[in-house]
Order: C-alpha cells, then structure tokens, then sequence
C-alpha cells in the first residue's frame, strides 16, 4: 500500500504542478542565437568582411568604455537585467501549479481542473439562487471560489442560501486543500427572458 500511496503522490505532484520547460526552452534559444551571432562575428572579422551588427572589436571597446557613460543609463540597465534575473530565480524557485485540485482519496490519485469546479458550482449557485445559469460567473483559483450572480429584475437573490449550497458543494468535493468561498451578487439585476 505504501508504494501505492508514493506512486499516488508522485502522479498528483506532476499534474498539478506545471513543468519549466517552456522557459528552459525560450533562455537555450536565446543563447543559442547569442552564441551563433557572436561566432558569426568573429568569423566575419577574421575574414576581413563587414560585420552584421559589431565587431568584436567594438563590442570588447563599448564593455571597456561602460564607466564613462551617466551614472543613470548605467544604473537603468543594471537594474533592468538585474530585475531579469530575479526573476528568472523566482521562476525557477517557485512551484508553478496548473489550475487543478486534488480531491483526497486513498484509492486513487484524483485530480479535478479548476473548470470543472466552476462549472458544478456555477449550476448549484444558480439553482440555489433561482437565477439564469448564464447569470452566474465562477471563477476558481487555488484557494478560492468567486460565485457572482446577476438577478432577474424584481426577483431577489436568498445569498444565505447561495452560499449554503455553495459551501455544501465544495465540502462535498472532499479537495485536499480546502476552497473558501465568496458570493457576490450584482446589485443591479438584468431583464429575464
């Protein structure tokens, strides 16, 4: 059971968590096309041809001449790729998660998107609150659910029983980490069909 229960870890870990590789693709493109324009310019210079953008030359004396350019550009620019790279660390440090719940059983690794609970709430909160389903919104992150319901004209939204039935439905989803709820309901209503 033990190797079940690691194995049922593992495979909610990875659907939940998204993967890095779009950016470790696009930064080894970048130095990819670095590296091939640099070799490319210092083949050009050792060939006596123009080059595409600067010589080898010219790019060392710019590197050189960095001190004697405003303190502010120097700063800016410093600033600009430091602000690059801490963002470049976070990214890598920080867990990238996809829009999806763990619904907590032992039996198996369950795995629920963010739609789909949004989509079972947005039908109860319109139930519970007598409204149109297209007069429901419900967006759900990871920590919580956003129900806004838009009422028909002259017919008044119960928002304790909204909530209640909003409430029961993700406590009935059992999710490993827990959702808070919130109910917003439109002050204004809309003409019913």
């Amino acid at each position: 059971m033990s190797n079940q229960s690691s194995l049922y870890r593992r495979i909610t870990r990875r659907e939940t968590h998204s993967p890095r590789s779009t950016i470790a693709i696009a930064l080894a493109a970048i130095v990819i096309v670095a590296c091939v324009l640099v070799g490319t310019e210092i083949v050009l210079a050792l060939a006596s041809q123009p080059p595409l953008l600067a010589s080898p030359r010219s790019a060392a004396d710019f590197l050189v001449d960095v001190p004697g350019y405003p303190a502010a550009t120097v700063i800016g620019v410093g600033a600009i790729v430091a602000f690059l790279g801490l963002a470049l660390v976070i990214s890598a440090l920080a867990p990238g998660r996809t829009a999806r719940h763990v619904v907590a059983t032992e039996r198996t690794a369950a795995i629920v998107d963010n739609e789909v609970i949004a989509s079972a709430l947005a039908r109860h909160a319109a139930r519970a609150g007598n409204v149109d389903p297209d007069s429901v919104r419900v967006s759900v992150s990871h920590r919580e659910a956003v129900v806004r319901l838009t009422p028909t004209s002259g017919l008044p939204v119960d928002r304790a029983s909204v909530i209640a039935a909003v409430d029961e439905q993700l406590h009935g989803y059992t999710l490993r980490r827990s959702i808070r709820s919130k109910i917003i309901v439109a002050e204004s209503g809309k003409v019913g069909a």
